[in-house]
């Protein structure tokens, strides 16, 4: 992953700016011990309340990155995944999934179609004023069926693409809407496109928080015209 990749991801400003207040905190915790060794009191009042001011603002930070885990900023129009498919059997299929950043994973679906979505959060009139993107991370990939009936009874297929653990910005957003009065809005979007053999597909998102699935030339080609 390069660092134009990383710098895309909002946790890895918010860990850079924890490492760098973890630093300020480090420097006034030796110049307290150099205050205390000079026995001068007040100046090591000082120090120790830069001190715990800096493992604040570190704790706070490294908290806030760690809720970001999996988020990315949303520009004009963002690539989100490409995906590639091979066929087993009638309605399963092989799926391999690529990051922008180049890492990949490969999963089974069943059905006729694949069905992409993220998960997009927006911010308040004062974020956007001062140029906040909305941010987004993919939520789940999951398998479709043209038939109603097979949607019913047939074997369901979903993939979680969510980062691990809990500790999440948007749970924390449902949850407890107070603690984050700058975020306006969380809602999901979706997408999907038949699975053909050999297919190869692009997903984008829009700065509207639309997801847009694309298919190449050969792709809708096969969709336009199955054998």
């Amino acid at each position: 992953m390069d660092w134009a990749t990383l710098l895309q991801l909002p946790s890895t400003l918010l860990w850079i700016l924890a490492a760098l207040a973890l630093l300020f905190a480090l420097v006034q915790l030796v110049a307290l011990g150099r205050r205390l060794r000079t026995r001068r009191p007040f100046a090591a009042i000082l120090r120790t309340l830069f001190l715990l001011v800096g493992l604040g603002l570190t704790l706070l930070l490294a908290g806030a990155g760690w809720s970001l885990r999996g988020y990315r900023l949303l520009g004009e129009e963002a690539p989100v995944a490409t995906l590639d498919v091979r066929i087993l059997s009638p309605q399963r299929w092989a799926l391999t999934l690529t990051w922008p950043d180049g890492q990949r994973r490969d999963v089974g679906l069943a059905g006729d179609a694949w069905r992409i979505e993220a998960v997009v959060l927006k911010w308040k009139l004062p974020a956007l004023l001062a140029g906040l993107p909305p941010l987004y991370r993919l939520d789940r990939l999951s398998g479709r069926y043209d038939d109603p009936a097979d949607e019913m009874h047939a074997l369901r297929t979903v993939i979680d693409l969510r980062p691990g653990g809990g500790f999440d910005l948007v749970t924390l957003a449902r949850e407890h809407p107070g603690w984050l009065p700058m975020v306006d809005t969380v809602y999901g979007s979706g997408t999907f496109l038949p699975l053909v053999d050999g297919g190869h597909y692009t997903v984008n998102l829009m700065r509207t928080g639309a997801l847009v699935a694309r298919p190449d030339e050969q792709t809708a080609e096969e969709i336009a015209h199955p054998l």
